[in-house]
């Protein structure tokens, strides 16, 4: 070892021999040069086992691309440090390592430390297995909810909204065909079939509000330019869309997750900002889908409404599709929510 590392020192030597961290000296091959007891202990190779295979072979087949990557970065002038692996013991045990490691150019050895972190990394993926089945309970639950506002979109637009116009039809027949009615029952029956034109129309957009159809048939793009648009005629506040965005670049729940939290800002927007203008950005590519919908209206302090329920709702959709939730808002300035996924 000393040859190896070109250092004699006495209390080096007795370090490497009898620390518990696994400790070793590897050649640019990839093969272990010198290891100490723990490495020994750990893997279940005797000493003169451990030299005979390079050191993937001691490695979980699924780690070694990996970890050829990183080594070359590493033999390259790249630091590896905290890197973890597995690798299997003789016996078949599954051991995660931590390893901090240093390549020698003059002398093309490698000095790697590993720490064995196998009880730290079976409660991580114990979280990580519990996280992943809370989740799917939840993404469960909310296709569900979708379903059901589907069926609801369905009964609104295709039963009480035709009921509605039969009902106008009627009423306007009435007023064609009836001859001897007087003044004043045929301005009732105007206003009747006024009425009952605006509950048409009021259940298609309540139909569409539930659960718009056109996102599964025409896609997420104009379904934020159809619902700009709704909203500007609606409210009488300027909308506009941008959009750069291809559909592939979002799954179909991805899609309802970001109608949905734009649908809750424009809401927050009529009922709250007081503004007069929105600008709604759409934009994608193979790394990031952005959306992003700011107006001019009245702002807000972020501590004083992170707990508005609107906030809550939007950021728990932005949580259930890993998705990064970004709110700025300045009381006089407006404010600008932005989702984004990032691959």
């Amino acid at each position: 070892m000393n040859h190896l590392l070109g250092n004699d020192d006495f209390e080096f030597n007795h370090f490497f021999e009898h620390t518990p961290d696994l400790v070793c000296i590897a050649d640019k091959e990839g093969y272990f040069k010198k290891v100490n007891a723990a490495v020994l202990r750990k893997l279940e190779y005797a000493a003169n086992e451990i030299y005979t295979h390079p050191i993937s072979f001691y490695m979980h087949p699924e780690d070694i691309e990996r970890t050829r990557e990183n080594r070359q970065a590493m033999i390259n002038g790249a630091p590896m440090v905290n890197f973890q692996n597995r690798y299997v013991s003789k016996s078949g045990k599954i051991i995660w390592l931590e390893w901090t490691s240093i390549y020698f150019p003059e002398r093309d050895i490698v000095f790697a430390i590993a720490k064995d972190v196998s009880a730290k990394k079976a409660i991580e993926i114990e979280i990580e297995n519990k996280y992943a089945k809370f989740k799917d309970l939840a993404n469960h639950f909310k296709y569900r909810i979708e379903k059901d506002r589907s069926f609801l979109a369905y009964e609104l637009h295709e039963e009480l909204a035709q009921l509605a116009a039969v009902v106008k039809i009627d009423i306007d027949m009435i007023a064609l065909t009836e001859k001897n009615l007087s003044e004043h029952s045929l301005q009732k029956l105007q206003h009747a079939s006024a009425i009952s034109k605006m509950l048409v129309k009021t259940i298609q957009r309540l139909s569409f509000a539930v659960s718009p159809g056109m996102l599964t048939e025409f896609g997420l793009a104009e379904t934020i330019h159809f619902m700009c648009k709704e909203f500007e005629i609606l409210n009488g506040i300027s909308c506009q869309a941008f959009i750069d965005f291809r559909e592939d670049l979002l799954s179909a729940e991805e899609k309802i997750d970001f109608f949905r939290i734009s649908q809750e800002a424009l809401t927050n927007i009529m009922y709250h900002a007081n503004a007069n203008k929105v600008i709604i950005l759409l934009n994608g590519t193979k790394k990031k889908v952005s959306i992003t919908i700011s107006d001019n209206g009245n702002g807000f302090l972020l501590s004083e409404e992170k707990t508005h329920s609107g906030l809550a709702s939007m950021q728990e959709r932005a949580d259930s599709i890993n998705a990064q939730l970004l709110i700025s808002s300045e009381p006089g300035v407006g404010t600008a929510i932005r989702l984004q996924i990032v691959r």
